[in-house]
């Protein structure tokens, strides 16, 4: 369907502009498209997608929620796409703090990855020799990554 909407036209721009103003990769932004997160845009006659100021800010918000951590179903679910309601601040309230301990977790668990190859980096003399402590580490049977 070709889009009549002069005013929008006036305002629309193209998807290399909309990258550009929203930081968002155009690959990324057909994606959105796809997947529905982002609503597909009217045409030009040439079949050129046409993006107004609501996909652009749709995209910094999406944008932002990812550098945040939200997966693509948690930004679905900010956006009300899903569930069939408007959420309430306390159902978003309650999404980012089950965000908040899954990242409490992640660090958790880097942290002790960055002490077990500490632990072994410490061990290794520098040497040229058979056995490299970091090595042995990575091949041990019993995986010292459970500590």
């Amino acid at each position: 369907m070709v889009q009549t909407n002069t005013k929008l036209r006036a305002g629309a721009i193209g998807i290399g502009a909309l990258s550009e103003s929203s930081g968002v990769n155009i690959e990324t932004i057909r994606y959105y498209e796809r997947i529905g997160l982002l609503p597909a845009p009217p045409r030009s006659a040439g079949r050129h997608r046409l993006y107004g100021d609501a996909h652009r800010q749709r995209l910094v918000f999406i944008r932002r929620a990812r550098e945040l951590g939200f997966s693509l179903e948690e930004v679905r679910t900010l956006l009300g796409l899903g569930g069939g309601h408007v959420l309430t601040c306390g159902e978003v309230e309650a999404l980012a703090q089950r965000h908040i301990a899954a990242i409490r977790e992640k660090v958790r668990d880097l942290k002790r990855l960055e002490r077990i190859l500490s632990d072994l980096a410490a061990r290794c003399t520098g040497q040229t020799v058979p056995e490299c402590p970091i090595l042995d580490g990575l091949n041990a049977e019993s995986s010292t990554a459970q500590r």
